[in-house]
C-alpha cells in the first residue's frame, strides 16, 4: 500500500482485513448503528455552533467524519468491555450509551455534566458504561487500556480492553512500552489506532518514517490489520475479530483505521494546511451516505426510516442543547472538590488551599 499524506492519498484503495470476516450484523444492529452515527454528526455539529456561540468554553475537537470508525468498533465490543480513548471523544461516549443531555451539559461546563461540569469537551467519563474517558495527553489513555487489560487477565474474566487513539500517539513512547508490555503477558487490549492522517496540522508522512502504522505490531509478534475506516462495517468485522483473539487466546492484536476528520484539529484551528481537493475526495466517501446506501440497497432501512431516524436525532439534539442551557453552572465553591485535599477558600492571602 502507497504511503500516507496529503500528496499520496490513500483514500483510492481500500485495505483488507487479515482474517475472514463474520457474518454481516443482523439489520437491528445496523439500524442501531446507522442512528448513532447519525447522533454523533448532529450532536458534534451543533456543539460547532454552540462554541461559535461563546456557550462551549475552552477546546472543542470534533470527529466529524469519522463517525464510521467511532460506531462500528465500539457496536463489536460488549457493554462491559472497557475503552479508553483521546480527547476527540464525544462519538466515543455517545456511542457507549452516555445520556446525550449529560455529555453537552459538560460541555457547557454545567453541574448537570456527565463529570459534573468540571472536565469539559476533553475529558468525559462514564464509568458505569465501561467508558474509561478522554484524555489530554497523547497518548496518555494507552497504558490505562493497558491496565484494565491487566485487570481481565488477573480475575480471569472474558472482557477486551480498547486503547483508541490517534495517528498523532504513534510516535509517542508509552505506545511502544505499553504494546511489549500486553505482548509479553498476553493481555486482551485491542490497540485501536484512528488514522485520520493528520496529527494537529502535521501530515502522517512528515511524522512517521512508514505511515502504515499498523506494522508497528510487528516488532511485539502481534496481529495487526489495516482497514477502511470510512466503511462501518468493515470496522465492525475487525474488531469482532480482534475481541474474539483477546477473549479466545488472550492475543492483544492492533487495527490502524484509514479515516478523516472534515474540519480542523480543533474548533479554534483555521484549517490551512490541508488542500481543497483532497477534503473533497474524502467527503466524497462520507460514511452516512454510503452506510445509507447499504441499508436501503439491502431493505434495512426504507427512506421514510431514514427521515425518521434524522427527525428522531435532531430532537434528542436540540433536547440536550436546552438541557445544558438550563443547568446551572458548576458553584465557585465546589470547583475544587476532588482536586485539592483541603476545602475551598476564597480569602485573599494567596492560594484557594493557603489558611
Amino acid at each position: 500500500m502507497s504511503s500516507a499524506g496529503p500528496r499520496k492519498d490513500r483514500m483510492a484503495e481500500t485495505p483488507t482485513a487479515q482474517h475472514s470476516p463474520p457474518a454481516r450484523p443482523e439489520a437491528g444492529l445496523m439500524r442501531d448503528m446507522f442512528r448513532t452515527m447519525w447522533l454523533i454528526r448532529r450532536f458534534e455539529e451543533r456543539a460547532a455552533e454552540e462554541y461559535m456561540k461563546g456557550h462551549i468554553g475552552g477546546f472543542l475537537h470534533l470527529a466529524i467524519g469519522e463517525e464510521a470508525a467511532v460506531v462500528g468498533s465500539i457496536a463489536a465490543l460488549r457493554p462491559t468491555d472497557p475503552i479508553t480513548s483521546t480527547y476527540r471523544e464525544h462519538g466515543q461516549a455517545l456511542a457507549r450509551g452516555s445520556d446525550p443531555r449529560a455529555v453537552m451539559a459538560e460541555l457547557f461546563g454545567r453541574s448537570t455534566g456527565i463529570c459534573g461540569g468540571r472536565g469539559g469537551s476533553m475529558h468525559l467519563m462514564d464509568a458505569g458504561r465501561h467508558f474509561y474517558g478522554g484524555y489530554g495527553i497523547v497518548g496518555g489513555s494507552i497504558p490505562l487500556a493497558v491496565g484494565l487489560g491487566f485487570a481481565i487477565a488477573y480475575r480471569e474474566e472474558e472482557g477486551v480492553a480498547m486503547a483508541m487513539f490517534g495517528d498523532g500517539a504513534t510516535n509517542q513512547g508509552v505506545l511502544a512500552e505499553s504494546m511489549n508490555m500486553a505482548a509479553l503477558w498476553r493481555l486482551p487490549v485491542v490497540f485501536f489506532v484512528l488514522n485520520n492522517h493528520y496529527g494537529m496540522g502535521t501530515a502522517i508522512d512528515r511524522a512517521s518514517a512508514d505511515p502504515d502504522l499498523f506494522k508497528r505490531a510487528e516488532a511485539f509478534g502481534m496481529p495487526a490489520t489495516q482497514i477502511d475506516g470510512m466503511e462501518v462495517l468493515a470496522v465492525y468485522r475487525a474488531v469482532l475479530e480482534a475481541a474474539r483473539l483477546a477473549r479466545e487466546e488472550r492475543q492483544p492484536s492492533m487495527i490502524e483505521a484509514l479515516a478523516y476528520r472534515y474540519r480542523g484539529h480543533s474548533m479554534s484551528d483555521p484549517d490551512t494546511v490541508r488542500v481543497a481537493d483532497e477534503k473533497e475526495r474524502w467527503e466524497a466517501r462520507d460514511p452516512l451516505v454510503t452506510f445509507e446506501r447499504v441499508l436501503l440497497g439491502q431493505a434495512a432501512l426504507t427512506g421514510d426510516d431514514v427521515a425518521a431516524v434524522r427527525a428522531e436525532v435532531e430532537g434528542v439534539v436540540e433536547d440536550a442543547v436546552q438541557f445544558a442551557t438550563d443547568s446551572p453552572p458548576v458553584p465557585v465553591a465546589e470547583l475544587a472538590r476532588h482536586v485539592y485535599a483541603h476545602p475551598w477558600d476564597d480569602a485573599p492571602t494567596g492560594s484557594a488551599v493557603m489558611p
